[in-house]
């Protein structure tokens, strides 16, 4: 017996004694003496803790303070940590629950009365799925719905709305409602708009549930505003075993909208008795015997495969343990839970996503915990080398810290999934704003951002404690911060090089178009490999293309062969990117190009380190002194001709052949190192082929 099949056989026969057990309640307390927001039970969402004007600790769902913003559009969500058993399915019994809360809504002064659009705070019973707020649920949607989702089944939500603003689907002026799956009340009463002018007024909501009868009641009793306290009220028959799961979640959900109002809550309290379980204590008996023989008869078949399994294990396998203990060696980056992460991305959701890479997905998600957004890349479970690189990655970036480096946050490798946490860059990668339909960059950031990649690749090359080769610097691995800093990223197919060593021979990695033509034949990996790569990423900046462009006419195919062209015609500045109309700094211009040229020259030897490269870009030394002819391609000493597969940002591998002939196949592009008879043309074609 295998040992997966050990662990399914001992999960399967202990569910037969957790089927016995009873099922718990859910009860917790917080009156306003001793309410305590902090408490790790309470799970805040885009919400804040803070004091209230009368004092005391409160949890503000949205907050308009002036020196963090308006608070307008904006969605505040809370919720208990723990579910509650609301039906049984095997019985269908439906339990019983009483909920009561203190809250406070509060209209700045200057939108009291108006016709602005606000918002409104509602109290929701949901499924686990729907815990985080959809996207565009701002204003009357409550942090609730959105437009795309609203009176779907699938919400699995219901939900008590305190509305402050009367919305095109309301039935009536502000109010209090029931919500069930939709933003559209299936019963409401008004309330009085002078609860609003004060955050100081607080209101105590009491709701119900039978679960025999059906009926789900609401009573919410009004500050004393003018003299006397007024109780409003509704009920109405719904059966929630129809519209939510057995177990449920319950929180508190906010908006704003053009308005943003002070939305808190100072109290609550819930609770819900335990489900009857008909089995009764003979049965639980049973069960316990049960579990208990098999336990050790499992934990027996465990130990005994696993010890088997590790034995023949190959040294080559990527193995969890071995990870964890080489990862937890670094500083910084720490280790996220599967869980954590698929609640923070809305559980990988398409409308997150980020991007596609070579070996995964990569998408937006949120951590509430620290309040900071993140970008999570899901390794392809199924890729041998993706595992790889995931081991790469997180060796590598997780000892380096520089201004122009994305930050590894984490990382998470549970039962074969794979994922990398990073800073979240909310301006997207290089290439997207160069020939992607996101808004062109103005010449300033184009050359701030290639002097913020240089800076990146001086901190590798030079003054970290080992030399470190890129080997896939790109456009799309270059990331733009908020203020379209530049921040270089994707270090799985990064190699160490002891300072003082020139090249480390290794398989070809890289993207085509980018890789330098003596590492595309001898397969070395250096600095200078990596310049090259710079360089053809700062003529992609300056022109705005991509460094092959088959569409283009033949001549101007390769970026760097047309460009040297334009050079020797000197017609240089007409490579300048169309759609900047002529707003740029003409020296700084010549001198991007230059250094673009000068970095792509096809004899390494030739080629400016990275510190010169930045002298020049800051006008530190006088440019060089080009070649008035377009250099040839070195010829080097007779090699053996290989054949290479390849994917974007992947390792490839080397065959020796006889063979002169390029090939495909259907998971990858094929190609070949010729030998120096080839031509200049032939390897210059061959190196910027993709």
């Amino acid at each position: 017996m295998g040992y997966q099949s050990s662990c399914c056989f001992f999960l399967f026969v202990s569910s037969i004694f957790l089927s016995f057990s009873f099922t718990s309640c859910l009860e917790f307390s917080y009156p306003p003496s001793s309410f305590d927001p902090n408490d790790a039970s309470i799970i805040v969402n885009d919400a804040t803790r803070g004091d209230s004007e009368l004092g005391g600790r409160v949890i503000r769902l949205i907050d308009p303070d002036p020196v963090k913003g308006t608070a307008q559009n904006s969605v505040g969500r809370v919720h208990y940590a723990k579910p509650f058993q609301l039906w049984d399915p095997r019985t269908n019994f439906v339990t019983d629950f009483t909920t009561s809360f203190d809250f406070a809504i509060s209209l700045p002064k200057q939108q009291y009365n108006s016709s602005i659009a606000s918002g409104g705070l509602a109290f929701f019973i949901t499924s686990e799925k729907s815990l985080v707020a959809p996207i565009n649920s701002s204003g009357g949607w409550l942090g609730l719905f959105n437009e795309t989702i609203n009176g779907s089944s699938s919400n699995q939500m219901v939900a008590v709305e305190f509305d402050t603003f009367k919305n095109e689907w309301d039935p009536s002026s502000i109010h209090i409602g029931l919500d069930v799956n939709s933003i559209v009340s299936v019963n409401s009463t008004i309330w009085n708009e002078g609860i609003f002018s004060n955050s100081t007024y607080h209101h105590r909501a009491t709701l119900s549930y039978n679960g025999t009868s059906k009926a789900f009641r609401v009573a919410v009793k009004l500050a004393d505003i003018v003299g006397e306290s007024e109780t409003l009220s509704l009920t109405y028959n719904v059966d929630l075993s129809k519209v939510l799961p057995p177990k449920v979640y319950v929180g508190f959900s906010a908006s704003s909208g053009q308005a943003a109002p002070t939305q808190l809550i100072i109290s609550w309290n819930f609770t819900s008795p335990v489900i009857p379980n008909d089995e009764g204590l003979e049965m639980w008996k049973v069960g316990l015997i049960i579990a208990v023989v098999v336990f050790f008869v499992g934990m027996g078949l465990i130990v005994g495969t696993f010890w088997r399994n590790s034995r023949r294990k190959k040294p080559e396998e990527v193995d969890d343990d071995s990870m964890d203990m080489d990862f937890e060696k670094g500083t910084g980056p720490k280790r996220f839970t599967f869980k954590a992460l698929v609640t923070a991305t809305g559980n990988f959701s398409e409308e997150g996503k980020l991007g596609q890479g070579g070996f995964g997905g990569v998408y937006r998600g949120y951590l509430a915990d620290q309040n900071i957004e993140i970008a999570v890349k899901k390794v392809a479970s199924n890729s041998n080398q993706g595992k790889k690189e995931y081991v790469s990655e997180v060796k590598t970036i997780s000892h380096l810290r520089h201004r122009n480096l994305v930050q590894l946050i984490g990382w998470s490798h549970e039962n074969g999934n794979f994922l990398l946490v990073y800073e979240y860059m909310p301006n997207g990668s290089l290439d997207s704003h160069l020939y992607g339909k996101s808004n062109r960059l103005t010449w300033p950031i184009r050359y701030n951002v290639v002097k913020g990649l240089a800076s990146a690749l001086l901190y590798l090359h030079e003054e970290w404690e080992q030399c470190v080769i890129h080997r896939d610097v790109k456009p799309s691995n270059v990331m733009l911060d908020k203020n379209f800093n530049a921040k270089l990223g994707d270090f799985g197919l990064a190699k160490f090089l002891e300072h003082g060593l020139g090249s480390q021979t290794t398989v070809l990695a890289g993207t085509m178009g980018y890789l330098a033509p003596e590492y595309v034949i001898r397969c070395k990996a250096s600095k200078e490999s990596d310049v090259f790569s710079f360089g053809v990423v700062a003529l992609e900046v300056a022109c705005g293309r991509r460094a092959v462009e088959h569409k283009e006419q033949e001549a101007k195919v390769v970026l760097s062969t047309w460009i040297w062209q334009l050079h020797v015609n000197g017609k240089l500045l007409e490579a300048v990117d169309e759609t900047l109309n002529g707003e740029f700094d003409e020296d700084e211009m010549r001198c991007l190009l230059s250094v673009g040229l000068w970095c792509t020259h096809p004899d390494y030897k030739l080629r400016p380190s990275i510190r010169q490269a930045i002298q020049l870009l800051n006008f530190e030394i006088p440019l060089p002194t080009l070649p008035s002819q377009m250099p040839e391609v070195l010829c080097f000493p007779p090699v053996p001709s290989y054949r290479f597969n390849y994917t974007s940002s992947s390792e490839a591998t080397c065959q020796t052949t006889t063979s002169a002939t390029t090939t495909s196949s259907n998971q990858s592009t094929s190609f070949e190192c010729f030998h120096p008879t080839s031509s200049g043309d032939e390897v210059s074609a061959l190196i910027h082929s993709s």
